[in-house]
């Protein structure tokens, strides 16, 4: 199944997708809209252009497992992105993904402007990696 996952921001957003046998996740783009709304419709077109089978957004819960303000929010974009799609959104559990982002970053050497033009985008790898990870190891919940 094709899955594309969302690094969603209030200012960058960033998208990855797998391929069909989902071995392997890629980033994609980051979409630069401050605009909520205009925001989900650039990643629903981005999901429809993919032809993609699903969608996974990442969940940022406190560290504690509490729901804050972000994943509030993070939970309303999921739901108009459905809305507007028609492909099923989940919500993915994503702590600390960006900060793994940044180490990664920081072994490429990979500074400045380059730096926040790319962070969001393998933020989103990341969670989309965690996502086909647990899928893989519980496929008679989640098959192909």
């Amino acid at each position: 199944m094709k899955i594309l996952s969302v690094d969603f921001g209030d200012t960058r957003t960033g998208i990855a997708v797998c391929d069909k046998n989902e071995m392997l996740a890629s980033p994609v783009c980051v979409i630069t809209e401050r605009d909520f709304n205009r925001c989900a419709e650039k990643v629903s077109d981005k999901a429809l252009e993919l032809k993609v089978n699903q969608i996974v957004v990442g969940y940022p819960k406190n560290m504690n497992g509490t729901i804050g303000e972000r994943a509030e929010k993070c939970q309303e974009f999921a739901s108009l992105l459905q809305d507007i799609s028609k492909i099923p959104v989940i919500l993915w559990d994503e702590r600390s993904t960006t900060v793994t982002a940044h180490q990664y970053l920081n072994v490429t050497n990979t500074r400045g402007k380059k730096r926040k033009a790319v962070v969001d985008a393998v933020a989103s790898t990341i969670i989309l990696e965690t996502y086909l990870e647990f899928r893989k190891h519980h496929r008679k919940e989640y098959p192909l």
